[in-house]
């Protein structure tokens, strides 16, 4: 024990003849650990309890080496510090919760000794033949760490050097066969040696650097060495002997004061007498330098009540206290104890002890009995007999110490000090040798209260894990267990608990393999661990402290092994386990485990029958040869259960991906009737990803795919075969791991991992209108803070705390997560002044079912078509913020559920379930039945003043802007149909968001297009439109409001595209005709573009372009010239200028395919070609056939295929393209891009239109007839599986409640044909459907099937400026 490890005491290891210090015994475990046992009674069992510091709950720094110098604490300054050894890591702790730091040897070699110099922080290790000096920097920035100073050999050592013990002025004692003394000031020096008969167990400096102590192994004597010279030139020593009846067991310098100053020096002995020995200086003339005091027989200090012979055990522990700590913990005791006003005659008991200035030597047994003596006056001549004074005897003191096991003795060390504090607590450490360190607490009071049944210490936590460096880590099915195992075989169980002090993850058994471990699986919480090995698998009982192999399964399969997982069970109370194995050719075996059946004795002894394990069957699944890897799904929580038939709705058990990216989901099913295994793949889709590294499946139907590089993740639905997740990390990022777990209600999160980071994604719920992402990072955690090693694995637990493996030690971060964290605040979450969140319900706030009262979901309902339903939710919210506490607001705001699935709902039971609502009593009467904008002024002005619960600021600014938005619309709805509506309500929005700088698109999408395009009331949105922009509406303009698409009269499309011509014109002081040349050019009015340049005497151009534009441009040889300069102003890069040259020559395709492709405009490029040839000339159509439509193609834009099949006259196409991907609907498919495959490629609303086209006309109608039944089915399923996603489930109910399917039956075909009638298959009258299949007559729309427009026919509207100035744009 190092000398400057103050309060470091000693204990009594129990003498064995043939004890080997560097090879002890392992501990055995007493039983299986029972339920209801507490932890502080399960003497075996390694626990990380909670930390109340965020985001860490608890730290496993590694399990610590089994040596009598592989731990040490000492104070300095104002810091504790505890050091340990594991392994080839020294871990730094600063309290039982705090890891300061783990530093790594690059080596591999095990450390053996640590010792911490008081003075000056410094840390000494050493390995092997050399010792590493580490020095502390950042104490006075409080981010205290050390570093390596230097690294120094030390020569001739034939032997694995013992002991470390630091002295005054940074010396350092090594030793070994040699006692060496080194000066490591600067670089090391060695100022003095001295060779010994036999290897030195331990040396310790005394606290003033005037004498050592030092004993060999087994020695009886102990060798006192005093220092005589102090120079660094010529250091000399003379020594004595102490010599002992018996093996000396330990050694301890009583502490009183700093190293340099005048002590009164006092040794204390250990031996395997069970007796301690107190040596002191009592005869300064005589020869020997110190004499024996007084002893104690430790065997005699404790006499037992009752008298067991069975169990009885001769083995005594002791920890001694010196004077100055027995002073400093009773005086914060007392002073606690009066600020709570209570007496205490017990601690006046000690205060009377404390005021004698005694040092305490505290000894213990197994059996929990406590003996405290006094020792005072130490070193005086005369010792009176009450120098030695018995302090307490008591029972019930449990340090966890180690009981009689049946096979061997497990030694142990203590180590006491004052921790302070505001509870003034004592802490005693417990350094087991099989491998843990306990940290038990409480009230130096409380330790010496006689008082029977008092909880005495507490713990505060238990250090331990593994030797090496954490490979793998494995969770059980319901995430209650987990085995982390190293490279050489070695596997810890680690088991959850739940108690008083929180949850706390204990070790519950060790797992030593002979053979290689190639997977490893948990059965029943932990209880038994199976162990594919290459050519065998094994069942191991794990409920002993060291697990136990019980069967053994040799097998012979071809290919190589791939995964180990387990089928779901025909039984769900069978004890009956099936696991699979898979090869590389697809080939599998499936075991058959018979678990037994547990009884728990009075006595606590645990007895089961004997498990069994055999060969069930063996499969063949015959895929391709391309296959990559298959992995088992991720349970994240789901128990393997199979409820139902074999079908693609049972839950997945393993996943399959080839070199292509081609994912593939499989269930399985056992059949114990024939021993066979049925095997079916529940989803099969390609990503476009070649070569996945890595791949992950969750039992709630997502995959996570990392790419080739392995810096890129992408996140995949199953179901739907979307992908909802795509993001590239910088190539320094690699992605080496992927752990799935899941909330309550089956919400997914992913924790990626990076070698010294995890960032946690969490669902959340589909924006469609913001196209915002279906993931968000919750949390990252970063370990460069905690160790330099980077990480090995991670895994949930089963209560979402995520447990992380690095290096030899295991960090268990709670799901607590804090509020000022920045991933929580950038995605506003609602905390309402709360430090911390719940994981799982950050993740509800993300992704559970939103309120109705939520923005996105009336904006769902918008789309929709439910205004009326928008404006009841509306003034039902107003009436409820009127007496809103700021507690509880009713997600429905007291409207009966049903209303918004059920048509036609009779008015009087609504009003009668409103009387009974918890609102009725502040009805009013005179409320009216839509939004004004008197209501949506107030409503608004409550809404900037308070927060409503379950919306975030920014909600709350996008659920006024609807509200402003619906009570303009209601006020006007009488002139617009409810397509018009939709078009400018989220139009409005988007400018609303586009003026707070919260909008990324220049302009609208092709959904609000969409929209205005099947508007009738297009009169109505023009003028609005242009009344916006104030009757300046310049072509960046037009093109926000997408006004040049979706106009369908031709006429008023050309009158507008004037205005544009002028208003570019005008809209710099300078008026450059250069400015307008392309928009009179597609007019086709040339005349009017001369006419401005004659007025532009200013451009250095204009007398070349007058004489130019003079000419008739219907002849051959100025079109050619027309062509020249059109190419020479492409070549300098004026793109719009060089389309007006084009279509000055004539050339009306070369114009829009630089509008398309240089200048990036498809709008322009559209606009320009409706102008100049109408809707049905040939450089429209192959603009939509060869652009538009493989555009819509590659990025899966619905909308935008719509519109075009549409324009093309291709109506039955454009509702098949509403409902199948598009690029299946096109001749040469173009391949889809990433895009095309994500969750925006479906959008809610496209069901709306659909269902809206479909009755349209005829030829929609036989449209949606070719439409397969199953493809409608998957189509409404997955619609209502999105409307789930965005948290809009009473949408979804109404989705798949009210939907009509058209199936034709026998009696639509037409007579003397297969092709079904259309109108026969609607279950309204056939006369309301407009009939458009009229043959065609031009080529052209023969070839394409076109119809010619019909001009919308206008409303009837109020007058035009009451409407425009009421919409405030």
């Amino acid at each position: 024990m190092p000398t400057g490890a103050k309060h470091a005491n000693l204990i009594l290891v129990p003498y064995k003849a043939n004890r080997d210090k560097h090879h002890p015994p392992p501990a055995q475990r007493l039983g299986a650990h029972m339920a209801g046992e507490t932890l502080a009674n399960d003497v075996n069992t390694a626990c990380a309890t909670i930390r109340k510091a965020l985001p860490m709950r608890a730290v496993l720094p590694g399990k610590p080496q089994a040596t009598l110098q592989a731990v040490c604490t000492t104070q300095w300054g104002e810091k504790r510090i505890i050091a340990y050894i594991s392994g080839n890591a020294l871990v730094i702790l600063g309290g039982p919760h705090q890891l300061l730091q783990t530093i790594y040897h690059d080596d591999s070699q095990i450390l053996e000794t640590v010792a911490i110099d008081q003075e000056t922080g410094k840390i000494a290790t050493c390995s092997g033949s050399d010792i590493h000096i580490y020095r502390p920097y950042g104490q006075n920035e409080d981010v205290l760490k050390w570093s390596l100073q230097y690294t120094f050999s030390v020569p001739d050592t034939s032997t694995i050097l013992c002991t470390l013990s630091w002295g005054a002025a940074e010396e350092l004692l090594v030793g070994s066969h040699t006692l060496r003394l080194y000066q490591t000031s600067g670089h090391e020096a060695l100022i003095w040696s001295r060779e010994l008969s036999s290897p030195v167990e331990l040396a310790l400096f005394s606290p003033d650097a005037s004498l050592i102590a030092s004993t060999a192994r087994f020695d009886r004597l102990v060798k006192l060495w005093r220092r005589t010279s102090y120079g660094s030139d010529d250091v000399r020593f003379d020594f004595s002997y102490l010599s002992h009846p018996a093996a000396v067991t330990g050694l301890h310098w009583r502490n009183s004061g700093s190293k340099g100053q005048i002590n009164h020096n006092v040794l204390y002995t250990t031996s395997a007498d069970n007796f301690v020995r107190v040596w002191a200086a009592t005869d300064l003339h005589a020869s020997q330098l110190f004499q024996l005091w007084t002893k104690i027989d430790l065997q005699e200090s404790i006499q037992p009540r009752y008298l067991d012979t069975v169990n009885r055990w001769n083995a005594r522990y002791v920890f001694f206290i010196d004077s100055d700590e027995f002073s400093s913990a009773t005086k914060s005791a007392l002073k606690l104890a009066k600020n709570t006003g209570q007496p205490d005659h017990g601690l006046e008991h000690l205060v009377e002890i404390a005021e004698r200035n005694p040092d305490l030597c505290v000894v213990l047994d197994d059996r929990g009995h406590m003996s405290a003596w006094g020792l005072e006056n130490i070193g005086s001549r005369s010792r009176k007999v009450t120098d030695v004074f018995n302090v307490a005897l008591i029972e019930n003191f449990n340090l966890l110490l180690p009981q009689k096991v049946s096979q061997s003795d497990t030694a142990v060390r203590l180590l006491s000090f004052f921790s302070g504090g505001v509870e003034a607590s004592y802490a005693v450490l417990v350094h087991h040798f099989d491998g843990r360190i306990v940290w038990l607490e409480g009230r130096v009071d409380e330790f010496f209260d006689p008082s029977p049944g008092k909880a005495r210490l507490h713990l505060k936590s238990l250090w331990t894990g593994h030797q090496g460096s954490i490979k793998k880590i494995i969770r059980s099915m319901n995430g209650k267990a987990l085995i982390s195992r190293t490279n050489d075989n070695e596997g810890l169980i680690w088991k959850q608990r739940h108690g008083k002090g929180g949850m706390a993850l204990t070790r519950a058994s060790f797992v030593d393999s002979p053979d290689h471990i190639h997977r490893t699986w948990l059965l029943a919480d932990g209880r038994f661990t199976v162990n594919l090995h290459h050519e065998s698998i094994s069942l191991w009982d794990t409920e002993k402290f060291k697990a136990k192999q019980v069967a053994r399964s040799k097998f012979q399969i071809h290919g190589k092994l791939l995964c180990l997982l387990q089928l779901p069970s025909p039984d769900h109370h069978s004890s009956f386990v099936y696991l699979a194995t898979i090869t590389s050719h697809m080939k599998g075996i499936v075991w058959e485990v018979i678990l037994p059946e547990y009884l728990v004795h009075n006595d606590g002894d645990v007895e089961s029958g004997m498990p069994k394990m055999t060969e069930y069957c063996k499969f063949d699944l015959g895929v391709g040869t391309d296959l990559s890897f298959v992995v088992p799904i991720d349970p994240a929580g789901s128990p393997p259960i199979l409820t139902g038939p074999l079908d693609t709705f049972a839950k997945d058990v393993a996943l399959s991906y080839t070199e292509a990216g081609v994912l593939q989901t499989w269930t399985a099913k056992v059949n114990p009737e024939d021993n066979t295994v049925d095997w079916l793949p529940t989803s099969t889709f390609a990503t476009g990803i070649d070569r996945p590294f890595l791949a992950s499946g969750s039992s709630t139907r997502k995959i996570a795919l990392v790419n080739s590089p392995r810096n890129g993740l992408t996140i995949w639905d199953t179901c739907s075969a979307q992908l909802e997740f795509d993001k590239e990390y910088s190539p320094q990022e690699v992605v080496q791991d992927l752990d799935w777990t899941s909330t309550p209600d089956q919400q997914s999160i992913l924790a990626v991992g990076f070698p010294y980071k995890v960032i946690v994604l969490a669902q959340i719920r589909y924006d469609y209108l913001d196209k915002g992402p279906a993931w968000a990072p919750i949390r990252e955690i970063s370990i460069r803070e905690s160790t330099p090693h980077p990480i090995g694995d991670s895994t949930w637990l089963g209560s979402g705390n995520l447990v992380i493996g690095a290096g030899t030690q295991l960090f268990v971060y709670d799901k607590l997560i804090t509020t000022s964290d920045e991933m929580i605040t950038d995605l506003s979450i609602p905390a309402h002044g709360h430090a911390s969140v719940d994981l799982f319900d950050v993740v509800a706030l993300l992704n559970g079912s939103l309120p109705v009262y939520h923005p996105q979901f009336l904006a769902q309902c918008i789309m929709a078509g439910r205004l009326s339903q928008v404006s009841k939710i509306i003034i039902s919210l107003n009436k409820a913020l009127k007496f809103f506490d700021g507690d509880h607001l009713d997600s429905l705001l007291a409207i009966p559920a049903e209303e918004f699935f059920t048509n036609g709902l009779d008015n009087a039971v609504t009003h009668q379930k409103e009387r009974h609502s918890e609102y009725a009593d502040f009805t009013d009467d005179n409320e009216p039945d839509n939004v004004t904008e008197e209501i949506a002024s107030t409503l608004n002005e409550k809404l900037a003043k308070f927060p409503v619960p379950y919306l975030s600021s920014q909600e709350q600014m996008h659920l006024a802007d609807i509200v402003e938005c619906v009570a303009t619309v209601e006020k006007n709805r009488r002139s617009m149909d409810e397509n018009a509506m939709r078009y400018l309500l989220f139009v409005r929005q988007h400018l609303i968001r586009k003026a707070q700088g919260r909008r990324r698109e220049v302009g609208i999408t092709w959904r609000e297009i969409a929209w205005a395009f099947h508007s009738g009331s297009q009169d109505v949105l023009v003028n609005i439109v242009s009344r916006h922009y104030n009757g300046r509406m310049l072509w960046e303009h037009a093109r926000e409001s997408g006004i040049f698409v979706w106009m369908t009269d031709i006429d008023a499309l050309r009158s507008q595209f004037e205005i544009i011509a002028r208003n570019e014109y005008t809209k710099t002081d300078e008026k450059n005709p250069i400015d307008c040349s392309l928009y009179y050019m597609a007019l086709k009015k040339k005349a009017i573009l001369l006419g401005l340049w004659r007025m532009a005497s200013w451009n250095r151009e204009q007398s070349s372009t007058l004489k130019f534009l003079s000419n008739n441009f219907q002849e051959n040889r100025w079109k050619t010239a027309a062509l020249k300069n059109a190419y020479a102003l492409l070549g300098k890069r004026r793109f719009e200028y060089a389309a007006a040259f084009f279509l000055l020559a004539g050339n009306l395709k070369d114009a829009v395919n630089i509008c398309a492709n240089q200048m990036r405009d498809i709008q322009l490029a559209i606009s320009v070609a409706r102008v100049y040839e109408g809707d049905h000339g040939p450089v429209l159509r192959d603009l939509l056939e060869d652009k538009i439509l493989p555009l819509a193609a590659f990025d899966g834009n619905r909308w935008l295929a719509m519109w075009a099949f549409w324009m093309l006259g291709r109506r039955d196409m454009a509702v098949r393209s509403l409902v199948t991907p598009v690029y299946t609907l096109l001749d040469t498919p173009e391949t889809p891009s990433q895009q095309a495959r994500t969750y925006l490629a479906t959008d809610p609303a496209l069901v709306v239109l659909y269902k809206q086209l479909r009755d349209k006309t005829l030829q929609t109608l036989k449209g949606a007839s070719k439409v397969a039944p199953r493809a409608e089915w998957d189509f409404v399923m997955q619609t209502a599986r999105i409307y789930d996603r965005m948290g809009c489930d009473l949408l979804a109910l109404d989705l798949v409640r009210n939907w009509e399917f058209l199936q034709p039956s026998k009696d639509t075909l037409q007579p003397m044909t297969d092709i079904p009638d259309p109108r026969k298959m609607l279950r309204r009258r056939s006369s309301l459907v407009v009939d458009d299949l009229t043959s065609p007559t031009s080529p052209t729309a023969k070839k394409h099937g076109a119809s010619q427009f019909t001009k919308p026919q206008a409303f009837e509207e109020p007058d035009a400026n009451s409407l425009l100035d009421s919409f405030g744009f």
